[in-house]
Protein backbone atom coordinates (compact mmCIF):
# COMPACT_ATOMS: atom_id res chain seq x y z
CA UNK A 1 0.00 0.00 0.00
CA UNK A 2 1.03 3.19 -0.56
CA UNK A 3 2.87 4.60 2.16
CA UNK A 4 0.95 7.02 4.68
CA UNK A 5 3.92 9.04 5.81
CA UNK A 6 3.80 10.45 1.67
CA UNK A 7 0.49 11.86 2.25
CA UNK A 8 -0.11 15.70 3.41
CA UNK A 9 -0.42 15.26 7.26
CA UNK A 10 -2.51 18.18 9.80
CA UNK A 11 -1.26 19.72 12.32
CA UNK A 12 -1.81 22.00 15.04
CA UNK A 13 1.58 23.62 13.93
CA UNK A 14 0.62 23.96 10.34
CA UNK A 15 -3.03 24.98 10.29
CA UNK A 16 -6.20 23.57 8.33
CA UNK A 17 -5.69 26.71 5.85
CA UNK A 18 -2.37 25.58 4.85
CA UNK A 19 -3.45 21.68 4.85
CA UNK A 20 -6.18 22.56 2.65
CA UNK A 21 -4.30 24.26 0.00
CA UNK A 22 -2.06 21.51 0.11
CA UNK A 23 -4.52 18.81 -0.83
CA UNK A 24 -6.61 21.26 -3.62
CA UNK A 25 -3.58 20.27 -5.72
CA UNK A 26 -4.41 16.63 -6.11
CA UNK A 27 -6.65 16.60 -8.91
CA UNK A 28 -10.12 14.68 -8.84
CA UNK A 29 -10.32 11.86 -10.90
CA UNK A 30 -12.59 11.08 -13.87
CA UNK A 31 -14.43 8.17 -13.41
CA UNK A 32 -12.50 6.35 -16.55
CA UNK A 33 -9.12 7.60 -14.26
CA UNK A 34 -10.58 6.08 -11.48
CA UNK A 35 -11.26 2.61 -12.75
CA UNK A 36 -7.97 2.12 -14.33
CA UNK A 37 -6.13 2.96 -11.26
CA UNK A 38 -8.37 1.11 -9.40
CA UNK A 39 -7.59 -1.73 -11.76
CA UNK A 40 -3.56 -1.46 -11.40
CA UNK A 41 -3.80 -1.61 -7.48
CA UNK A 42 -6.00 -4.36 -7.60
CA UNK A 43 -4.17 -6.74 -10.14
CA UNK A 44 -0.45 -5.61 -9.90
CA UNK A 45 -0.53 -4.24 -6.53
CA UNK A 46 0.68 -0.93 -8.35
CA UNK A 47 1.47 1.71 -5.08
CA UNK A 48 1.92 4.95 -7.01
CA UNK A 49 -1.89 4.19 -8.48
CA UNK A 50 -3.24 3.14 -4.80
CA UNK A 51 -1.42 6.76 -4.17
CA UNK A 52 -3.04 8.70 -6.49
CA UNK A 53 -6.17 7.54 -5.53
CA UNK A 54 -6.11 7.90 -1.96
CA UNK A 55 -5.00 11.85 -2.63
CA UNK A 56 -7.33 12.67 -4.61
CA UNK A 57 -9.89 11.88 -1.92
CA UNK A 58 -8.31 13.40 0.66
CA UNK A 59 -10.34 16.49 0.31
CA UNK A 60 -13.76 14.11 0.92
CA UNK A 61 -12.05 12.78 3.63
CA UNK A 62 -11.08 16.29 5.05
CA UNK A 63 -15.17 16.94 4.97
CA UNK A 64 -16.21 14.08 6.72
CA UNK A 65 -13.50 14.55 9.51
CA UNK A 66 -15.19 18.69 9.55
CA UNK A 67 -18.41 16.44 10.32
CA UNK A 68 -16.97 15.66 13.76
CA UNK A 69 -15.50 18.45 14.61
CA UNK A 70 -17.70 19.07 17.80
CA UNK A 71 -16.38 16.17 19.83
CA UNK A 72 -13.80 18.04 21.49
CA UNK A 73 -10.62 16.86 19.89
CA UNK A 74 -8.02 18.28 18.13
CA UNK A 75 -9.30 18.25 14.58
CA UNK A 76 -5.94 17.73 12.86
CA UNK A 77 -6.34 14.06 14.59
CA UNK A 78 -9.63 13.68 13.40
CA UNK A 79 -8.35 14.04 9.33
CA UNK A 80 -5.64 12.19 10.12
CA UNK A 81 -7.93 9.21 11.57
CA UNK A 82 -10.42 9.77 8.78
CA UNK A 83 -7.23 9.28 5.97
CA UNK A 84 -6.39 6.05 7.66
CA UNK A 85 -9.96 5.01 6.81
CA UNK A 86 -9.57 6.50 3.50
CA UNK A 87 -6.79 4.57 2.91
CA UNK A 88 -8.13 0.95 4.02
CA UNK A 89 -10.58 1.71 1.75
CA UNK A 90 -8.61 1.97 -1.19
CA UNK A 91 -6.99 -0.67 -0.24
CA UNK A 92 -10.03 -2.81 0.03
CA UNK A 93 -11.87 -1.54 -3.57
CA UNK A 94 -13.05 -3.53 -5.83
CA UNK A 95 -13.96 -1.57 -9.05
CA UNK A 96 -15.69 -4.13 -10.41
CA UNK A 97 -18.56 -3.50 -8.20
CA UNK A 98 -19.81 -0.85 -10.80
CA UNK A 99 -19.75 2.03 -8.10
CA UNK A 100 -17.28 5.31 -7.37
CA UNK A 101 -14.32 4.99 -4.65
CA UNK A 102 -16.19 7.86 -2.96
CA UNK A 103 -19.24 5.93 -2.54
CA UNK A 104 -17.40 2.98 -0.68
CA UNK A 105 -14.48 4.94 0.81
CA UNK A 106 -17.40 7.01 2.74
CA UNK A 107 -17.96 3.89 5.29
CA UNK A 108 -14.57 3.38 5.83
CA UNK A 109 -13.58 7.24 6.73
CA UNK A 110 -17.02 7.17 9.10
CA UNK A 111 -16.20 4.09 10.64
CA UNK A 112 -12.26 5.38 11.41
CA UNK A 113 -13.29 8.37 12.81
CA UNK A 114 -15.66 6.80 15.49
CA UNK A 115 -13.70 4.42 16.14
CA UNK A 116 -11.12 7.25 17.14
CA UNK A 117 -14.36 9.81 18.88
CA UNK A 118 -14.85 6.61 20.80
CA UNK A 119 -11.23 5.37 21.97
CA UNK A 120 -10.85 8.85 23.32
CA UNK A 121 -14.20 9.28 25.35
CA UNK A 122 -14.22 7.22 28.63
CA UNK A 123 -17.33 4.96 28.89
CA UNK A 124 -18.41 7.38 31.66
CA UNK A 125 -18.71 10.22 29.69
CA UNK A 126 -20.14 8.95 26.44
CA UNK A 127 -22.99 5.94 28.30
CA UNK A 128 -22.83 2.38 27.35
CA UNK A 129 -26.25 1.78 25.75
CA UNK A 130 -26.74 2.17 21.76
CA UNK A 131 -29.15 4.50 22.27
CA UNK A 132 -26.51 6.74 23.57
CA UNK A 133 -24.04 6.28 20.86
CA UNK A 134 -26.65 6.44 18.82
CA UNK A 135 -27.25 9.94 20.37
CA UNK A 136 -23.86 10.45 20.41
CA UNK A 137 -23.11 10.69 17.10
CA UNK A 138 -26.51 12.06 15.42
CA UNK A 139 -27.24 14.98 18.17
CA UNK A 140 -25.80 17.74 16.41
CA UNK A 141 -27.76 16.52 13.10
CA UNK A 142 -30.41 16.44 14.96
CA UNK A 143 -30.10 20.04 16.20
CA UNK A 144 -30.13 21.15 12.82
CA UNK A 145 -32.73 19.65 11.34
CA UNK A 146 -34.96 21.74 13.69
CA UNK A 147 -33.18 24.74 13.62
CA UNK A 148 -31.38 24.80 16.91
CA UNK A 149 -27.50 23.93 15.96
CA UNK A 150 -26.88 27.55 17.66
CA UNK A 151 -28.73 27.04 20.73
CA UNK A 152 -26.76 26.57 24.00
CA UNK A 153 -28.73 24.59 25.99
CA UNK A 154 -31.67 23.95 23.87
CA UNK A 155 -35.62 25.11 24.56
CA UNK A 156 -37.48 22.26 26.35
CA UNK A 157 -40.15 22.00 22.86
CA UNK A 158 -36.75 20.93 20.67
CA UNK A 159 -35.13 18.58 23.52
CA UNK A 160 -38.40 16.83 23.96
CA UNK A 161 -38.48 16.25 20.03
CA UNK A 162 -34.80 14.86 19.77
CA UNK A 163 -35.52 12.81 22.48
CA UNK A 164 -38.20 11.19 20.97
CA UNK A 165 -36.57 11.19 17.40
CA UNK A 166 -33.63 9.23 18.72
CA UNK A 167 -35.90 7.29 21.47
CA UNK A 168 -33.79 8.91 24.45
CA UNK A 169 -34.88 10.47 27.79
CA UNK A 170 -35.26 14.47 27.92
CA UNK A 171 -32.45 14.15 30.24
CA UNK A 172 -30.29 12.17 28.28
CA UNK A 173 -30.18 15.03 25.34
CA UNK A 174 -29.56 17.68 27.98
CA UNK A 175 -26.43 15.66 28.95
CA UNK A 176 -25.07 15.20 25.60
CA UNK A 177 -25.72 18.68 24.74
CA UNK A 178 -24.07 20.19 27.69
CA UNK A 179 -21.11 17.37 26.74
CA UNK A 180 -21.01 18.23 23.29
CA UNK A 181 -20.91 22.06 23.60
CA UNK A 182 -18.33 24.60 22.54
CA UNK A 183 -14.92 24.03 20.89
CA UNK A 184 -16.85 23.93 17.24
CA UNK A 185 -15.30 25.70 14.29
CA UNK A 186 -17.87 26.77 11.51
CA UNK A 187 -17.91 25.29 8.23
CA UNK A 188 -18.97 28.60 6.95
CA UNK A 189 -15.84 31.15 8.37
CA UNK A 190 -13.68 32.70 6.20
CA UNK A 191 -10.54 31.95 5.50
CA UNK A 192 -7.69 33.53 3.00
CA UNK A 193 -6.23 31.45 0.34
CA UNK A 194 -2.45 33.53 -1.39
CA UNK A 195 -3.90 34.76 -4.24
CA UNK A 196 -6.93 33.58 -4.59
CA UNK A 197 -8.82 36.41 -2.39
CA UNK A 198 -11.40 35.16 0.73
CA UNK A 199 -13.18 32.07 0.66
CA UNK A 200 -14.92 29.25 3.21
CA UNK A 201 -14.23 26.23 4.66
CA UNK A 202 -17.05 24.26 2.50
CA UNK A 203 -15.49 25.79 -0.46
CA UNK A 204 -12.57 23.96 -0.13
CA UNK A 205 -14.09 20.74 0.84
CA UNK A 206 -16.55 20.41 -2.11
CA UNK A 207 -16.62 16.99 -3.94
CA UNK A 208 -18.81 15.97 -7.13
CA UNK A 209 -19.39 12.60 -5.93
CA UNK A 210 -20.84 13.15 -2.60
CA UNK A 211 -24.81 12.86 -3.50
CA UNK A 212 -23.91 9.78 -5.00
CA UNK A 213 -22.65 8.56 -1.96
CA UNK A 214 -25.03 9.41 0.45
CA UNK A 215 -27.81 7.65 -1.94
CA UNK A 216 -25.86 5.02 -1.91
CA UNK A 217 -25.24 4.53 1.95
CA UNK A 218 -28.49 5.63 2.75
CA UNK A 219 -29.89 2.74 0.01
CA UNK A 220 -27.69 -0.10 1.65
CA UNK A 221 -26.87 0.39 5.07
CA UNK A 222 -29.93 -1.19 6.70
CA UNK A 223 -29.76 -4.13 4.28
CA UNK A 224 -26.13 -4.74 5.39
CA UNK A 225 -26.64 -4.25 8.52
CA UNK A 226 -29.29 -6.69 8.60
CA UNK A 227 -27.32 -9.51 6.48
CA UNK A 228 -24.23 -8.90 9.58
CA UNK A 229 -26.56 -9.94 11.95
CA UNK A 230 -28.64 -12.61 10.48
CA UNK A 231 -24.98 -14.54 9.48
CA UNK A 232 -23.25 -13.58 12.50
CA UNK A 233 -26.36 -15.00 14.41
CA UNK A 234 -25.61 -18.47 13.59
CA UNK A 235 -22.48 -18.60 16.07
CA UNK A 236 -24.66 -18.76 19.13
CA UNK A 237 -26.50 -21.52 20.33
CA UNK A 238 -30.35 -22.21 20.50
CA UNK A 239 -30.41 -20.81 24.03
CA UNK A 240 -28.05 -17.81 23.57
CA UNK A 241 -30.07 -17.15 20.35
CA UNK A 242 -33.24 -17.37 21.86
CA UNK A 243 -32.26 -15.30 25.29
CA UNK A 244 -30.29 -12.24 23.27
CA UNK A 245 -33.39 -11.95 20.67
CA UNK A 246 -36.25 -11.95 23.35
CA UNK A 247 -33.08 -9.30 25.52
CA UNK A 248 -32.19 -6.90 23.37
CA UNK A 249 -33.87 -7.62 19.80
CA UNK A 250 -37.24 -7.10 21.06
CA UNK A 251 -39.20 -4.03 20.98
CA UNK A 252 -40.90 -4.99 24.36
CA UNK A 253 -37.77 -6.82 26.05
CA UNK A 254 -38.56 -9.87 27.78
CA UNK A 255 -37.43 -9.86 31.87
CA UNK A 256 -34.73 -11.47 33.37
CA UNK A 257 -37.55 -13.10 35.92
CA UNK A 258 -39.32 -14.35 32.97
CA UNK A 259 -36.36 -15.60 30.83
CA UNK A 260 -35.36 -17.58 34.26
CA UNK A 261 -38.96 -18.59 34.62
CA UNK A 262 -38.16 -20.45 31.41
CA UNK A 263 -34.88 -22.10 31.53
CA UNK A 264 -35.28 -22.75 35.34
CA UNK A 265 -32.33 -20.88 36.11
CA UNK A 266 -31.25 -17.86 38.12
CA UNK A 267 -31.90 -14.70 36.91
CA UNK A 268 -28.12 -14.03 37.29
CA UNK A 269 -27.31 -16.94 34.96
CA UNK A 270 -30.28 -15.11 31.89
CA UNK A 271 -28.14 -11.99 32.53
CA UNK A 272 -24.34 -13.64 32.21
CA UNK A 273 -25.78 -16.12 28.90
CA UNK A 274 -26.93 -12.84 26.98
CA UNK A 275 -24.06 -11.14 27.97
CA UNK A 276 -21.61 -13.76 26.65
CA UNK A 277 -23.93 -13.93 23.67
CA UNK A 278 -23.69 -10.05 22.90
CA UNK A 279 -19.80 -10.34 22.69
CA UNK A 280 -19.98 -13.36 20.98
CA UNK A 281 -22.85 -11.88 18.12
CA UNK A 282 -20.51 -8.22 18.16
CA UNK A 283 -17.18 -10.22 17.80
CA UNK A 284 -18.65 -12.21 15.04
CA UNK A 285 -20.21 -9.52 13.11
CA UNK A 286 -16.86 -7.38 13.28
CA UNK A 287 -15.65 -10.28 11.25
CA UNK A 288 -17.54 -10.44 8.58
CA UNK A 289 -17.42 -7.15 8.24
CA UNK A 290 -14.02 -6.90 7.58
CA UNK A 291 -14.59 -9.83 5.31
CA UNK A 292 -16.85 -7.97 3.27
CA UNK A 293 -14.72 -4.90 3.23
CA UNK A 294 -17.17 -2.85 4.89
CA UNK A 295 -17.64 -1.43 8.43
CA UNK A 296 -21.06 -1.08 10.23
CA UNK A 297 -20.63 2.95 11.84
CA UNK A 298 -21.13 2.72 15.66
Amino acid sequence: MASYTNLPAPSPEQGLNRYLQEIRRFPMLEPDQEFMLAKRWVEDQDTDAAHQLVTSHLRLAAKIAMGYRGYGLPQAEVISEANVGLMQAVKRFDPDKGFRLATYAMWWIRASIQEYILRSWSLVKLGTTSAQKKLFFNLRKAKARIGALEEGDMRPENVAKIAHDLNVTEQEVISMNRRLSGGDASLNATISADGEGASQWQDWLEDEDADQAADYEAKDELETRRELLANAMEVLNDREKDILMQRRLQDQPVTLEELSGQYDVSRERIRQIEVRAFEKLQKRMQELAREKGVLTAA
